[in-house]
């Protein structure tokens, strides 16, 4: 059930985001193909890998081929990637709808690249940096929450990939562990009302 979004805000506003455990609400967003989609779309998921990214922070950048290749692992398992950019076209012209286009074709994106116009979806969720990930279950119940590794900057030196190992757990009927981890990349750049 898509939740409104005034009910989504104050959701967001009480609570301060979802934490482990929490159901997360589902959204309908402008993917990069001009289709609204949400994660009901996805009918045969076992969960979903929320990844609210962008193309100009650092940090987004050099996490692209890692969730290319996420995508590439785990969408055929039911965990596609979905990748959700919030931050504020006027602060940020890098990450206009029509940068997103261009951004997606030149890295060969294979997952949807969503645009958080209203940024009600990152405030609901309570994403701070670009990248933070969220690992929803089928019922879309937050499992893990944080950074995909702990190596930003090199992959090949990464010695925790904590959404493999997340999965991994969900895969084994297990809890993961751990289920929270700092998010390590650039602030969200929101509209200046916030």
């Amino acid at each position: 059930m898509l939740i409104p979004a005034l009910c989504i805000s104050l959701l967001a506003f009480v609570e301060g985001g979802l934490k482990v455990g929490d159901t997360a609400p589902d959204f309908k967003l402008k993917n990069i193909d001009g289709k609204e989609m949400s994660m009901a779309d996805f009918g045969q998921a076992k969960g979903f890998i929320v990844v609210f990214t962008c193309n100009t922070c650092p940090y987004s950048v050099m996490y692209e081929d890692r969730i290319i290749a996420a995508n590439k692992k785990y969408a055929p398992m039911g965990y596609p990637v979905i990748a959700i950019n919030p931050n504020d076209v006027d602060r940020r012209p890098g990450d206009s709808f029509a940068e997103m286009k261009a951004r997606a074709k030149e890295k060969g994106f294979n997952f949807p690249y969503l645009y958080d116009s209203t940024q009600e979806i990152a405030t609901a969720y309570g994403a701070t940096r670009t990248p933070h990930v969220y690992l929803l279950d089928k019922a879309r119940t937050v499992q893990y929450i944080g950074a995909i590794d702990n190596n930003a900057s090199e992959a090949s030196e990464v010695t925790e990939d904590y959404l493999a190992q997340a999965i991994a757990a969900m895969e084994a009927g297990k809890k993961p562990d751990p289920n929270f981890t700092k998010a390590v990349g650039c602030t969200i750049k929101w509209k200046e009302s916030k």
